[in-house]
């Protein structure tokens, strides 16, 4: 994972090394020489450049994709715990009380300590000691009504659900583009860079700021991939916004004595 500052590297870096390849050349094999060839070298970045346009836009595509639905699952599981937190005003007043303080005590876990572990990669437990509070209290219930019996089996069908939420948010923080793809990505834009390096132009800075045009590009692209790819850290990252709703939404609702 990279930060602002180190993105901003990385694509200097980028910049630099396709500089350094047209002096290198310029040095080596002038554009006088080599522009008898450029007929030859112009096929070689139009089906190079095509190919990796394709691979570039897949890739882009796979981790936007990744990062909404890693998103969605985020809100999908605070709207889980706001409807239990509802659907607690059926159950019996002990039961009803238990659940309303465990679900404030959730969002507030998730928010102040889980989110800022899975930052940093790591994952704690303290959510999950607390939706099997969650669980254990609402099993309790010994509904007298169907009133109270509706609610339960409710809410039940919902801490299901947030459970299964929670564990897809724990996959997707840990989760990431495989090294092999990387390699692809990375050996294709410097072999595209250098073709377009190979062509002898008449106008030697034009040709140094198209080639610095593409690099910048096709780099930014690059960590911009890099970035989405993990949705909890980074410079774009998911936010907690689900759950600081959920917690507005507890705070309208004024705590009862246990």
């Amino acid at each position: 994972m990279l930060n602002t500052l180190e993105d901003i590297l990385v694509i200097l870096a980028c910049v630099s090394g396709s500089l350094l390849c047209i002096w290198l050349l310029q040095r080596f094999w002038p554009s006088s020489q080599r522009r008898t060839h450029n007929d030859i070298i112009g096929w070689q970045v139009s089906v190079l450049g095509t190919t990796y346009a394709v691979i570039i836009g897949f890739m882009l595509y796979a981790v936007w994709t990744s990062f909404q639905s890693a998103e969605m699952n985020a809100n999908d599981e605070a709207n889980c715990l706001v409807n239990v937190f509802r659907l607690a005003d059926g159950l019996p007043a002990m039961q009803r009380v238990a659940v309303h303080q465990l679900a404030r005590e959730y969002a507030n876990i998730v928010i102040d300590e889980e989110w800022p572990a899975m930052s940093k990669r790591e994952w704690i437990l303290s959510g999950h000691e607390t939706i099997e509070k969650l669980w254990a209290v609402t099993m309790r219930v010994k509904p007298e009504t169907f009133a109270e019996q509706s609610s339960m089996n409710l809410i039940l069908s919902e801490l299901s659900s947030m459970t299964q939420h929670r564990r897809v948010r724990e996959l997707e923080s840990h989760s990431n583009l495989p090294t092999i793809l990387w390699m692809v990505m990375i050996f294709g834009g410097a072999v595209t860079t250098l073709s377009s390096c190979l062509f002898g132009s008449e106008n030697l800075k034009l040709h140094v700021v198209q080639v610095t045009a593409l690099t910048l590009v096709l780099s930014f692209i690059l960590v911009a991939i890099a970035d989405i790819d993990r949705p909890f850290q980074g410079t774009v990252h998911v936010l907690p916004q689900g759950f600081e709703r959920a917690r507005a939404t507890f705070a309208q609702v004024p705590p009862e004595a246990p």
